[in-house]
């Protein structure tokens, strides 16, 4: 056996090419980690590691550098973070990914690290296979983007997902599960419940919070329709929309894929039907509509504009749909929606300038907008506190007892162009008066800057006329001010009256009939009520739709000319005439300050229907009554129940007494001792007796009766013991405007302030709104000196100067700002009183030589001033 040879020479074997490629893709591999941690970081904030740009203390490197960089830390072996790469996701998107890919030695990665880079690439194209979104996937899909540090998976996830009618509508769908229907409804707080427990009791209904997925409010208005259908998930998207919207790159994805998605879903929704073929295609608005940032600039500039006017393709029943799910959010959730459209519209108006040849109306996003608030102003009609109960099947069957007042109620055919009732309101099963309480104040829907722009006498024409092809805000009358309003209500009626005028001339052309063109009414100042009563009840007695021209009053003996400040003086006198106590058709409470209908009256039914009348011609003819009525007769004029709600305006007391018993913890029967009966006293302080049931002095009032009890005694006092003298009121007042869109325009706070004009005097606004003629000017000594002295006044010489100048001691709709009141010079000095043409709201002054004597002869003149007589 021989040893071998030690000092023979060694033969070197090559390594094979298997091997050196090994080698070559560790080296890539441990690079391209390298530099993934230079660039990116380990997503460790509290990194030590200098070479990584997660250490707070790193410096970026650009790419260029960052490469030269790489090579250098894989020549040295530098330190690679064991965070980097990424550990493997536990998702259903990386389950090809091998764990046996990471391998770790004493914080140093030793393994093939790039496999990790394979996995984030795999990822990447596992996310491209997503054809909708859920809370779970989203989530899944942070997780990588957190660990990564980079955010570009989710990115392109949302772009695609968001910007496809067809994967938005199949995203966020609620889990296949059985579910309480009320908890899941969005926001379901105890609040909520207590509310819609609350719309319950006060519609009618019998059914508790606890059956509130069976029956909503909306049931008891004749809806089929249950939030189950919606297939959506809110909550879940409302959870996604937190965790997305603090990305910058991930809301720019957002706006943009919106931006594509919106002219896709108009074309859809118009021309194919989609809603029809899947009424699922809802739920890509609702998510849409989740976006609590959809008010910020960024969205206002494109994105906004284009997804509203897309929403207005929507058919009717989808938008109610709409509306009963938003109806159930909450005050937070329902202005943010409100704000979302009034920025828009406010952003369009004050980036445009319209003129009448560039109406408003013609800006569609102006008038998509409005229609997409539309939907929310309704759903804060519907969420709030509903009163279904109202008086048009009472009405209906008093005017069928004749054939004058079954006239008196039937809509002229030549004023049915405009629409009477809100297509919205009839696809609903519910008008907009049966709320009494809405979630959100009416005033918040209430866009100024649009007022301001808008040509109301355009508006007008478009909504009498042009209704199908032309937009008229008059539709959205929620976003419009009482003024605003009274100047199409105004036009209205000046149209009516000179249709009149019209029919008249055709008469007395054809027919050879001397008929007059005005309403004329001559009367007594000592007799005005005896000679109004007698004119107007054969007026429409004969001839109803006389009510309907212009008012010609003339005092008998005096010799003024009726232009307007005739007439307002007549309203004037009329009015404290018949509300004199001592007449007892109302009753006055001093607490309060308001009348009511005296039940127990001895006045026939004509007084009363002339009182009616009268609050109608006012309206008619552009005049303000001192009226002091509670809120309920302007819902009953409406054709509205009396409620408990309403006893708090008409009577507190009562109500507070009432609102106790209900509240009432103890036992009521032994505690109380009271019956279902009513006991008050008539003017002459008889007490009067009433029973609300059949033997009602023996049944007692009980903690089980006494919701009962408080509906019968609220439903007699408001309704049921002024029915004969409020029938007679209501009468005369339809006779007036029952062809006017009154009731679509206006609410009954509204319709207060239209007969009784505004309480605040603000002068200050009167002063800014007057102009001047004959020499004097706004700087001229004796103007300044008269402002002085007005500003001056007591609150009641306030009401005097009114009174002398614009014939009525009220401010209109619209505040003292909206009179224009002109002061002109009425010769040198001299000892004459100041004058005025109450008409026309001019002033004339003398050219007083000092301020003491213009204050003097002013005083004088607003305090003796009556009558009319010609200068």
């Amino acid at each position: 056996m021989t040893s071998p040879d030690t000092n023979a020479p060694v033969t070197l074997l090559a390594p094979s090419p298997a091997s050196l490629k090994r080698k070559r893709e560790v080296a890539k591999e441990l690079i391209e980690s390298y530099y993934c941690q230079l660039t990116q970081g380990c997503g460790n904030e509290l990194c030590v590691n200098e070479n990584c740009a997660s250490c707070p203390g790193f410096k970026q490197l650009d790419n260029n550098r960052a490469a030269a960089r790489a090579l250098e830390l894989y020549r040295t072996r530098a330190e690679l973070c064991m965070a980097w790469p990424m550990k493997k996701p536990r998702s259903l998107l990386s389950q090809n990914v091998s764990s046996d890919k990471y391998k770790q030695n004493n914080g140093k990665a030793v393994g093939s690290d790039f496999d990790v880079i394979c996995s984030k690439k795999q990822h990447q194209d596992n996310f491209q296979n997503i054809t909708y979104l859920t809370e779970e996937k989203v989530d899944e899909i942070l997780s990588v983007c957190n660990e990564t540090g980079d955010v570009s998976p989710l990115v392109h996830v949302i772009g695609r997902i968001f910007s496809s009618a067809e994967t938005l509508v199949k995203s966020f769908r609620k889990p296949e599960m059985k579910r309480n229907c009320v908890s899941s409804l969005p926001e379901n707080t105890p609040d909520n419940l207590e509310k819609g427990a609350e719309m319950h009791a006060v519609a009618g209904c019998d059914h508790s919070a606890a059956c509130c997925s069976q029956q909503k409010p909306w049931d008891c208005l004749g809806q089929s329709f249950k939030l189950e259908e919606l297939t959506v998930d809110v909550k879940s998207v409302r959870r996604v929309y937190k965790k997305l919207l603090v990305h910058n790159r991930i809301e720019t994805a957002l706006i943009n894929a919106l931006m594509y998605l919106s002219p896709d879903v108009e074309c859809e929704l118009s021309y194919h039907n989609a809603y029809t073929r899947d009424s699922n295609y809802l739920n890509l608005f609702i998510i849409v509509m989740e976006n609590h940032n959809l008010h910020s600039p960024e969205y206002l500039e494109g994105a906004l504009q284009m997804f509203c006017k897309a929403m207005c393709k929507l058919p009717l029943s989808a938008q109610a749909k709409l509306i009963h799910l938003w109806s159930t959010y909450s005050s937070t959730d329902i202005r943010r929606m409100v704000e979302v459209f009034q920025q828009l519209i406010t952003y369009k108006v004050i980036s445009n300038d319209y003129s009448c040849r560039n109406l408003v109306n013609e800006d569609d996003v102006v008038v998509a907008a409005a229609k997409c608030l539309k939907l929310v102003y309704f759903a804060n009609l519907l969420g709030g506190m509903l009163t279904i109960e109202n008086d048009d099947d009472e009405s209906s069957q008093e005017t069928s007892e004749g054939s004058l007042h079954q006239n008196l109620l039937i809509e002229d055919t030549r004023y049915k162009k405009g629409p009477r009732v809100d297509p919205l309101e009839k696809e609903l099963n519910f008008k907009a008066l049966d709320c009494c309480r809405p979630v959100v104040h009416y005033e918040e829907f209430v866009n100024e800057s649009l007022n301001n722009v808008l040509a109301m006498d355009k508006d007008y024409i478009f909504f009498k006329v042009d209704s199908e092809k032309k937009f008229s805000f008059l539709t959205c009358p929620f976003l419009l001010t009482p003024y605003t309003k009274s100047q199409g209500l105004y036009y209205d009626n000046r149209i009516r009256m000179f249709s009149e005028r019209r029919i008249t001339v055709l008469y007395n052309l054809v027919q050879g009939q001397q008929v007059q063109p005005y309403l004329r009414l001559k009367v007594r100042r000592d007799h005005i009520i005896d000679d109004a009563l007698v004119r107007l009840e054969m007026i429409a007695t004969e001839n109803p739709s006389d009510l309907k021209k212009q008012l010609y009053v003339e005092f008998e003996g005096e010799q003024g000319v009726d232009e307007g400040g005739v007439s307002k003086e007549f309203f004037q006198l009329v009015v404290e005439e018949i509300f004199n106590p001592d007449i007892g058709m109302f009753a006055y409470d001093s607490q309060t300050k308001l009348f009511w209908f005296n039940p127990t009256s001895f006045e026939n039914d004509g007084q009363f229907t002339l009182i009616g009348i009268v609050l109608g011609l006012a309206i008619y003819n552009h005049c303000i009554l001192d009226v002091h009525f509670p809120m309920v007769v302007y819902r009953k004029l409406m054709s509205k129940k009396g409620t408990l709600e309403d006893l708090a305006d008409s009577h507190p007391i009562l109500y507070r007494s009432l609102k106790d018993i209900l509240e009432y913890e103890g036992n009521l029967e032994e505690d109380m001792m009271i019956t279902f009966q009513v006991s008050y006293s008539d003017l002459f302080g008889v007490p009067i007796i009433h029973n609300l049931k059949e033997n009602s002095d023996e049944i007692p009032v009980t903690n089980q009766n006494k919701k009962e009890f408080v509906q019968l005694y609220t439903n007699y006092i408001l309704n049921q013991s002024v029915e004969k003298q409020f029938r007679a009121f209501s009468r005369g007042f339809q006779m007036v405007t029952n062809e006017s869109p009154l009731k679509y325009l206006f609410r009954p706070e509204e319709i207060e302030q239209l007969i009784c004009g505004s309480r605040n005097l603000d002068f200050h606004a009167l002063e800014e709104a007057t102009e001047y003629d004959g020499g004097f000017t706004k700087e001229s000594r004796i103007v300044r000196d008269f402002w002085g002295i007005t500003h001056s006044l007591q609150e009641e010489q306030k009401r005097q100067f009114l009174q002398f100048t614009t014939g009525s001691d009220r401010a209109p709709v619209g505040g003292l700002g909206k009179i224009k009141l002109i002061i002109t010079k009425n010769g040198p000095d001299s000892d004459r009183l100041p004058t005025t043409h109450t008409c026309f709201n001019v002033l004339l002054l003398p050219d007083y030589s000092s301020k003491d004597k213009l204050k003097e002869r002013l005083l004088k003149a607003i305090t003796y001033s009556k009558g009319f007589g010609m200068l």
